[in-house]
């Protein structure tokens, strides 16, 4: 499952109109990376990798009403990513060493007959699609940083065998503290520009995150 999870909440919705919700994620460039190390950067490795079957998460929850979104958090908690293109399983499927961008999509319920988990999410009107810049995440097949491994152990509900119940918890709470900046993972989206709306052996992706610091984006990563 992606982690940390990405969660959202809405307004600006007509509250008796249905909606869909639902996220895509779509690469940044055509780049291939790598980590290096003593400098602790990512830097360009060549071209990127051919394209991946389009893969769409649709919100359990939809469709819904306007009202029934505007009044809760939405969590993409249950979105699974693999770099397995034979997956049969819906999960969403990256290149590992590859940067991407998720994307919130709203569709009105009349817009989203063609709405499928294997085509891309159309468009049109009825349609809005949201990204945020400080949601790209770089997909790696094991975690560059070893921050990330103490933040994903101490904040992963699927990695409590990890924990310690007796360790000092003060480990979090420095490493969060050596970040000037925390991203909340909770993002408010409006609506009201929108017309009408007023066998080979594969490992399932994991995101994890290096925070941005001040107004200096540093990298994040996924892991494969």
């Amino acid at each position: 499952r992606m982690f940390p999870a990405m969660r959202v909440k809405i307004s600006g919705l007509d509250p008796h109109q249905q909606y869909y919700i639902a996220m895509d994620i779509v690469p940044v460039d055509n780049k291939r990376y790598r980590y290096v190390y003593h400098s602790s950067k990512w830097m360009v490795a060549g071209n990127a990798d051919s394209p991946v079957p389009p893969r769409v998460y649709i919100h359990p929850d939809s469709p819904a009403s306007g009202e029934t979104w505007m009044r809760q958090v939405i969590s993409f908690d249950k979105l699974k990513l693999t770099n397995n293109e034979l997956d049969d399983q819906g999960h969403i499927i990256l290149h590992s060493m590859h940067k991407y961008q998720p994307r919130v999509h709203v569709i009105r319920k009349d817009c989203g007959d063609d709405l499928s988990p294997i085509k891309p999410v159309p468009s049109g009107e009825g349609v809005k699609a949201f990204s945020f810049p400080e949601t790209v995440f770089t997909t790696v097949t094991a975690y560059q940083n070893q921050q990330i491994t103490r933040l994903k152990i101490d904040r992963n509900p699927f990695a409590k065998g990890f924990r310690d119940s007796g360790r000092n918890r003060m480990g979090l709470e420095a490493l969060v503290e050596s970040y000037a900046f925390w991203r909340p993972s909770l993002r408010t989206l409006t609506f009201e520009d929108i017309p009408g709306i007023p066998k080979q052996e594969y490992r399932d992706l994991k995101t994890d995150y290096i925070f941005p610091k001040r107004d200096n984006l540093v990298s994040r990563e996924t892991k494969l």
